[in-house]
Order: C-alpha cells, then sequence, then structure tokens
C-alpha cells in the first residue's frame, strides 16, 4: 500500500504547482525593490536621531540640533542623490514662518518641508506621485522645544523611509513625477501637510496618489505581547472627504461607500505590494485613521486628493510621544533600539513597488461608463484612451476591467483586452466595475469605478 500511494501523491502535488498561479513581477521594479537597505534606513534614522530633538519650535539657528540642523541634513541628503539623477532630481526646502495660533504654536515659527522632484520624462504626462514622512518629534509635553526627542520611530522611520526612496529610485528615470518630502509641523497640528496640500491644490496638481508613512518601523505591542513583522496596515478614507452632501445621493444609489479614491488607492497599494514584497500582508484598514490620532495625508484627503496612512501594524505606545524615562521597570521613549530595521526596509520596499509601477503606468481611462439604459444580465463597459502614456515613445498594451462582487474588499477578476470596451456575461447589479490601463511593461493605473450611462 505504501509504494501504490507514493506515486499517487507525486501525482497530485505536481497537479497542485501546475495550477498555481504566478507573480509576474516588473524586473525594472523588483531589482530597484531589491536595493532598499536595512543598513541604510538605521543610517538614515541615527543620523536624525543624533540632532537631540526636532521639535518644529526648537532651535533653527543650531548647526547640530534641533529642526534647523534636521531639515539641513535632509537637504543634504536629497542633493547628494540629486548629482546621480542625470538632472531629473532637483531639492529644495519649501519655507514659510506660521503666526502664533494660540494652540500648539505660540511664536512665530521658521516652518520648511524638504522636498525633492524627480522629475517625469514624458512631457505630456503631468501626474505627480508624493510619498512623505514628518520630520518632527516631540515628547510628552507636546509644547516642550528643548528636552530630548529622538523620534526613531515616530517618525524617524517615515522620513528615513522618504530618504532611503529617493536615494533608490533617483537613479532611474520614470515617466510621471515622484515627489519625495519630510513634512514639518505634525506633531503640533498637520502644519506642514496642509500648508503642501493647499498649495497642491491652489497649483492645480495633478497628483494622483499620496503615500503617508507614520510610525512603520517597529513590531511590538507591550499590552497585547504580539510581535509580528509581516504585516503593515494601510489607513484610506472610503467616502471622499469633501463635497460629500452633493455626491451623496450618488454614492447611495449605486453603493459606492467603499470605493472612494483613496480606498482604490489602498487596494492598489495591498496588490502592487504584495506583488513584489515577501512576507508582508499589506492589511486594509477602513477607517481614515487610528481612535485619538491623526496624519499628514488628511489634509490631503480633505481637498480631494487620494492619499492614504501607512503604520506599522502593533504600535507600542511606550515609544512615542514619551519623556524619555525608567518607570515600574518600563523604559519609556522612541530610540533607535526599540526598531526593527528589516520590518522597515519590507514597508520600504512596499512603497517602491507602488510608486515604481504607478509612474511607470499610462494615466487612468478617461469617462468610462457603464451601460445602464436597458435591463441586461450582462454588463457593457466603454471608456476612452488616456491622456497621458501613449507618446510616441510608450505604448499603452491594453485595459484591465476588474471585478468583485458588492460585499467583497478586493478585486476578484481580471480581463484584458486591447480595445476600449469590453461586454461580460456578469450582471452590474452583482458585482462591481473599474477599468485600468496597462503599458507595455504591465504596469497598472489607478482603477476607475465607472459612471453609469443612461442616456
Amino acid at each position: 500500500m505504501k509504494y501504490v500511494a507514493l506515486p499517487i501523491l507525486l501525482l497530485c502535488f505536481s497537479m497542485g504547482l501546475q495550477a498555481q498561479t504566478t507573480v509576474v513581477r516588473d524586473p525594472v521594479i523588483a531589482q530597484l525593490v531589491g536595493q532598499v537597505s536595512a543598513d541604510s534606513l538605521r543610517a538614515h534614522v541615527t543620523s536624525l536621531v543624533s540632532f537631540g530633538t526636532r521639535h518644529t519650535l526648537s532651535t533653527t539657528t543650531d548647526a547640530k540640533r534641533g529642526i534647523g540642523a534636521a531639515r539641513q541634513w535632509v537637504l543634504s541628503k536629497f542633493q547628494q542623490f540629486a548629482r546621480q539623477s542625470g538632472g531629473r532630481l532637483t531639492a529644495r526646502i519649501d519655507a514659510w514662518t506660521l503666526p502664533p495660533d494660540g494652540k500648539r504654536v505660540d511664536v512665530a515659527t521658521p516652518m520648511g518641508n524638504v522636498m525633492a522632484t524627480l522629475k517625469g520624462t514624458d512631457p505630456t504626462d503631468d501626474r505627480i506621485f508624493l510619498v512623505s514622512g514628518h520630520i518632527d518629534s516631540r515628547v510628552t509635553d507636546v509644547m516642550n522645544r528643548t528636552a530630548d526627542a529622538p523620534g526613531a520611530n515616530d517618525d524617524g522611520s517615515g522620513t528615513a523611509a522618504v530618504i532611503e526612496l529617493c536615494r533608490v529610485m533617483s537613479k532611474v528615470p520614470f515617466p510621471a513625477t515622484i515627489i519625495f518630502v519630510a513634512v514639518s509641523g505634525e506633531e503640533q497640528g498637520l502644519l506642514g501637510a496642509n500648508h503642501l496640500a493647499q498649495r497642491a491644490k491652489d497649483e492645480k496638481w495633478n497628483l494622483e496618489a499620496l503615500l503617508n508613512n507614520d510610525i512603520m518601523g517597529s513590531n511590538n505591542s507591550p499590552d497585547t505581547r504580539i510581535t509580528d513583522n509581516t504585516r503593515v496596515r494601510v489607513f484610506s478614507e472610503g467616502l471622499p472627504g469633501y463635497q460629500t452632501d452633493s455626491l451623496a445621493a450618488n454614492i447611495r444609489q449605486y453603493g459606492l461607500e467603499n470605493d472612494g479614491k483613496s480606498r482604490q488607492l489602498a487596494r492598489y497599494t495591498k496588490e502592487v505590494g504584495e506583488r513584489y514584497v515577501d512576507q508582508l500582508e499589506v492589511v486594509m484598514v477602513y477607517r481614515n485613521d487610528r481612535f485619538l490620532r491623526g496624519g499628514d495625508h488628511t489634509p490631503f484627503v480633505n481637498r480631494g486628493f487620494p492619499a492614504v496612512r501607512i503604520t506599522e501594524m502593533n504600535e507600542n505606545f511606550a515609544h512615542q510621544h514619551q519623556d524619555l524615562r525608567a518607570q515600574e521597570g518600563v523604559e519609556y521613549g522612541d530610540f533607535v533600539k526599540f526598531m526593527d530595521f528589516e520590518y522597515l526596509r519590507k514597508n520600504t520596499a512596499m512603497n517602491l513597488a507602488v510608486l515604481a509601477n504607478l509612474a511607470k503606468a499610462p494615466s487612468m481611462p478617461q469617462n468610462v461608463t457603464v451601460e445602464a439604459r436597458s435591463l441586461t444580465n450582462a454588463t457593457s463597459l466603454f471608456w476612452q484612451a488616456p491622456k497621458a502614456g501613449a507618446s510616441a515613445n510608450r505604448k499603452i498594451k491594453g485595459y484591465y476591467v476588474l471585478m468583485r462582487e458588492t460585499y467583497w474588499p478586493f478585486w476578484q477578476k481580471k480581463f484584458f483586452t486591447e480595445k476600449v470596451g469590453l461586454t461580460l456575461p456578469y450582471s452590474k447589479d452583482h458585482y462591481f466595475f473599474a477599468v485600468q490601463a496597462v503599458s507595455e511593461d504591465g504596469n497598472e493605473s489607478l482603477p476607475v469605478i465607472p459612471r453609469p450611462g443612461l442616456r
């Protein structure tokens, strides 16, 4: 019996292998993902901590301590990377003075977001993709600007990720523009993010996605005793953060409560991030942010831009917003020694995969509609080609039509077509659909939910 069973088991095993789906990775993106270094991330965080405090209201005149010195150091890193970019990367501090607000800013304060812009190579493509972390740190008293506030994980981790992404990605040309930014003033009330989001709105940026990284480099929870460096959270808003009243009727009628732009970006982040980074699950959280907390993505969401927050799965609150002390056997403070740089490497690599896939992809299809003039059990979708991504040097391979059941969190099926329309034998009453444009290298745009074609 044992002799007979062995070939049967081998046959079953081989059949199982044949049934597996192969994950197709763009070799350029896969190579860049492999260049993200845990050692580099550790060095970036250690340098940020060396400034003692990076409190928003701390000194801007000391060359070795405070927020001013930290901003200048990040700028110098960006300028170093610009030399390897062939002229595509430029860096500057977007500076302004903030008057006292009677809340968390008690004196006129010099502010600055440190920005590096990797200009896209396609002159017909005006899309911008932005990745951020906040450079400022704090202790228990949010107004204490003099005490040491290492801020290794909150948010040295996010800022280090932005620096590392710039280091790796600045070597390679991308058709669309990517902006790397270390934002100031997060702990004082999302000040730098509000400034940048308003600038993006005033200047009419075609900002298709913001990935905000805040507290992403540790992996343990003391109260639940969970340690896990294989999962990371992506927070996203389901409903739009603006014009909700005017859009409410359409959202209610077609059941689109779970399909806002930020939620689509979160789905995209999960699919693409898990495609390229092994041993990492991207966990979608259907909230804009956590209880009692806020993040730099929110000012962008509130102005209509797709934006998500990326945060570690298990936070340790003894290492956030704490005076440096030991109390009842617990060491409080946000120190480098409490971080996991392999985990930070994976989370940074996930950011890279998403940004690169977006920046290499064509722009989104235009005027996507679903035929809704008659009662049918099939679904017909139509669209127009993207406005960017089809220049002389770039070709669109085709389009994916995505489909999922109305109660399902992720896209379940993909149908490829080279045409600008497709009819499927699935009822629009039972499923949600979306359309992506696809490059020749297989890079997908963000999905577009169709509007009903009623005339």
